[in-house]
């Protein structure tokens, strides 16, 4: 279900959440859907538990989830998800694409490496 690479410079907390943000996104978690408890997700990943919680609660505040008291959590119904997350991602592109400009890469060089991660 979600994968974390040790390797990454983000914090495993913030990778569990963006994972498990990109999966609801993509709609392999569908609103309503359950999601794994915390002590299941600690375990599949062999991370602490508080690591799982803080990624949930941040979930929780961007309105991805929602919980039940004594029944878990839930993916939100809220369709606008995707679109407030694309609008997010939009802002810090413009600066990275600006950035690269600077560094010099053309545009042909930007579709190429969006093509490369589309065939991915």
């Amino acid at each position: 279900m979600l994968h974390l690479d040790y390797r990454d410079n983000r914090p495993i907390h913030q990778q569990v959440r963006d994972g498990l943000r990109r999966l609801m996104v993509s709609g392999v978690l569908q609103p309503g859907d359950q999601l794994p408890s915390v002590r299941k997700l600690a375990t599949e990943l062999a991370i602490n538990p508080n690591t799982i919680q803080r990624a949930m609660a941040q979930l929780e505040a961007e309105g991805f989830v929602y919980t039940v008291a004594g029944r878990g959590s839930f993916v939100a119904e809220d369709g606008d998800q995707g679109r407030r997350r694309m609008a997010e991602l939009t802002e810090g592109l413009h600066d990275t694409i600006l950035e690269l400009r600077q560094l010099g890469m053309t545009e042909q060089q930007w579709l190429d490496l969006w093509r490369e991660e589309e065939g991915k």
